[in-house]
């Protein structure tokens, strides 16, 4: 207790392997995490899918130890950077993509996403499709105006941040000025897609609570069209977590085009 947890306390005390466990182990039964991974994972593939997004360069912010985000991207991007602040997620990000032992097992997420391709079969050419594209896994900070300094990237055409902003933020105001700091890393005209949790105060991870800020579907809204974006798609959906200390916080999912600047 004792104010918002910052990039100090998930560099100590986020568990990889704790948030995994509890968000996504994805093993056919019902619940509402699984849901969660599902609604993502339809949302990504019709985004990224065929007629969907695409382009050379795509820079995935705050991935946490996870790569089901980038599994319909990479498709459609040949040049992916994941992203997060902390050493373990980097860590558990590079032992999946060097098929390390004891790396975490994302089998049935990819099914699930190529079944959605209409291939469940093809699930393991999918893994070495996002190892290939996969090209760097950098550290990030979405208080820097570049984001991921010290590394400089040229502008990329899409910028993706699930479930991530609204944690690593701790005041609207905050937010707003991360999503400008986003905003930055785009070309003109490249597109920003992100799922934000609603109403989110705090999320357990093992026994360790991090805060968030609480958000509201229309503060989200408002904040990409203020960091010069034009929204072409909002899904919202009631969709909750188990653990979380908020009820019916529900998700938002946006797809938003950077305008052209002067």
């Amino acid at each position: 207790k004792g104010g918002f947890t910052g990039g100090d306390e998930y560099q100590k005390h986020f568990l990889p392997r704790d948030y995994l466990a509890t968000y996504y182990s994805f093993d056919g039964s019902p619940s509402p995490e699984a849901e969660m991974l599902k609604f993502n994972l339809e949302c990504l593939h019709k985004t990224f899918g065929p007629g969907g997004l695409q382009g050379d360069t795509l820079i995935d912010i705050g991935s946490g130890p996870t790569i089901y985000q980038v599994l319909a991207a990479c498709d459609s991007f040949q040049d992916i950077t994941l992203s997060d602040f902390t050493d373990r997620n980097r860590e558990e990000l590079e032992k999946w993509l060097k098929k390390e032992p004891g790396a975490y097992d994302w089998t049935p997420a990819v099914k699930f996403a190529c079944e959605l391709e209409g291939n469940s079969g093809r699930w393991e050419e999918k893994e070495e499709k996002l190892r290939a594209a996969v090209k760097r896994v950098l550290k990030c900070d979405v208080h820097l105006g570049n984001p991921l300094a010290p590394a400089v990237l040229p502008l990329a055409d899409c910028v993706l941040t699930l479930l991530a902003m609204e944690c690593a933020c701790c005041s609207l105001d905050a937010y707003r000025a991360a999503l400008c700091n986003l905003a930055s890393l785009l070309k003109p005209g490249g597109h920003l897609v992100t799922t934000v949790t609603l109403r989110l105060p705090s999320y357990m991870v093992g026994k360790r609570e991090f805060s968030c800020v609480a958000l509201e579907k229309e503060e989200v809204e408002q904040a990409v069209l203020d960091a010069g974006f034009d929204i072409e798609q909002l899904l919202h959906s009631p969709q909750s977590y188990s653990v979380t200390n908020a009820a019916n916080n529900g998700v938002c999912f946006i797809v938003a085009r950077k305008k052209p600047g002067p």
